[in-house]
């Protein structure tokens, strides 16, 4: 600053009735005085500080407000019902429904929010290395914090995302890429004991469906070797038609026995006769067949015999096949009663996962933001104008206080001393320098 610019120093004199001049009135003589240069100085400041604020690229913030579901526990809802019983539970009921309610889930999302998972996707997402002129991705993470903004109410837990960018669609879309990303987390982090139950059931769905499959293919076999279809249904038909054959037979020996007194054993009725017997009498023997077992005919197994073109089992063997059977059938329907009923555990554990899966309820969308969000120019241009014109008038009343300090004064002749060895030090630098 120009020392012929600065007026003389103003000295406090009494005044016409014998009082000194305030302080304050001195230093505002010597604004005054010197208001030319600070109007100068203001004027150049402002325009300085116009330029500057023109220069800051403009900032566009996006907004979304997110609220987390509601977080079901079996330990609050226990509370709550008891202190429907005893009034001296309202307030630890109260206190169990903010611990376990939505709070925790509150900062559970802010935290995932805030992931490396989430901002890494963001940055692929919207190569933001190239946007932010960052070589490294953590730099690039580090400036994608730094414009964004994630808060919560405790009260009502409801989670606002503030974006901010010098472009407002990328910043828009940003904040809903923050939504969505949040919402893929959680679906695949999900580890709930709804999760973990589906998983169990299927598993156990798939070996039930292969024990049933086994189950019925080797009663379909023993079935087909056995001629067995109902037991009881096939020994009511077999014990009907056996009785039936017997009846016939001995209507048949009543019969011969009147024919051979009347016409002889020569007779063709006689004859005839016999012939009839003997075949009831061997159909008797098929329906009834024998009680023992050959090598190898045991039930269940490839028989030996021939049993081929048999339509049902013989009679004396049907206790022997109705233990197996029996056996076989029930293995059947264990399997189709478990198979059942997994089958509808898991259909009510995939609803119940579904519902488990916490999925974010968005209160305000993000929306293309219209205005600016900074700079705020006429701000900072009356700031940095302000605060320039407040440095000239400090400069220019510490320079009149100097000059009011006596020459003898030793702060004074120690400030000069030092003021003339740095102005020599640095004029003996640039003289090397200049010759270097």
């Amino acid at each position: 600053m120009p020392a012929e610019s600065i007026s003389k120093p103003v000295v406090a004199y009494p005044n016409h009735a014998g009082r000194t001049t305030p302080v304050w009135v001195n230093r505002a003589t010597v604004l005054w005085r010197n208001g030319r240069l600070l109007t100068r100085v203001t004027m150049m400041a402002l325009v300085l500080s116009l330029a500057v604020v023109f220069l800051i690229p403009k900032r566009y913030k996006a907004v979304t407000r997110i609220m987390p579901p509601e977080q079901s526990n079996s330990g609050a809802m226990m509370l709550a019902a008891m202190a429907g019983r005893s009034p001296g539970l309202s307030a630890l009921s109260t206190l169990a429904g903010g611990v376990f309610g939505a709070h925790s889930r509150t900062a559970l999302f802010m935290d995932l929010l805030r992931s490396g998972t989430v901002s890494s996707h963001l940055i692929d997402r919207f190569d933001l290395q190239r946007v932010y002129r960052k070589r490294y991705r953590v730099d690039a993470a580090k400036s994608l914090a730094h414009k964004t903004n994630i808060s919560d109410d405790k009260k009502s837990g409801v989670i606002t995302i503030e974006v901010t960018d010098t472009d407002p669609a990328r910043a828009r879309d940003l904040a809903q890429a923050y939504l969505d990303e949040l919402n893929k987390l959680v679906a695949a982090t999900n580890a709930s004991a709804a999760h973990r139950e589906r998983i169990f059931i299927e598993d156990r769905l798939h070996a039930v469906e292969g024990d049933l499959e086994s189950a019925q293919l080797a009663f379909s076999d023993f079935s087909s070797r056995n001629s067995t279809i109902d037991i009881k249904e096939q020994t009511r038909a077999m014990v009907d038609a056996g009785a039936r054959v017997q009846g016939e037979l001995l209507v048949a020996q009543s019969g011969l026995e009147s024919q051979r007194q009347i016409y002889g054993d020569g007779n063709i009725r006689v004859r005839q006769s016999l012939a009839r017997i003997a075949t009831l009498q061997r159909d008797l023997e098929k329906l009834a067949g024998t009680s023992t077992l050959a090598p190898g005919d045991e039930p269940g197994t490839a028989k030996a015999s021939d049993d081929k073109g048999k339509l049902y089992p013989q009679l004396r063997q049907i206790p022997r096949l109705a233990v197996p059977f029996t056996d076989l059938y029930r293995r059947v329907r264990v399997q189709e009663t478990v198979f059942e009923l997994l089958t509808q555990e898991y259909e009510l554990a995939r609803i119940e996962e579904v519902k488990d899966v916490p999925v974010v309820s968005v209160i305000d969308p993000p929306s293309l933001p219209e205005k600016k969000s900074f700079p705020p120019r006429l701000l900072l241009t009356l700031l940095l104008t302000g605060a320039c014109f407040a440095a000239t008038s400090l400069a220019i009343l510490s320079r009149d206080h100097w000059s009011n300090i006596e020459p003898q004064d030793p702060v004074k002749a120690l400030g000069l001393d030092i003021f003339s060895t740095l102005r020599a030090r640095v004029a003996a630098g640039a003289s090397r320098r200049g010759q270097a």
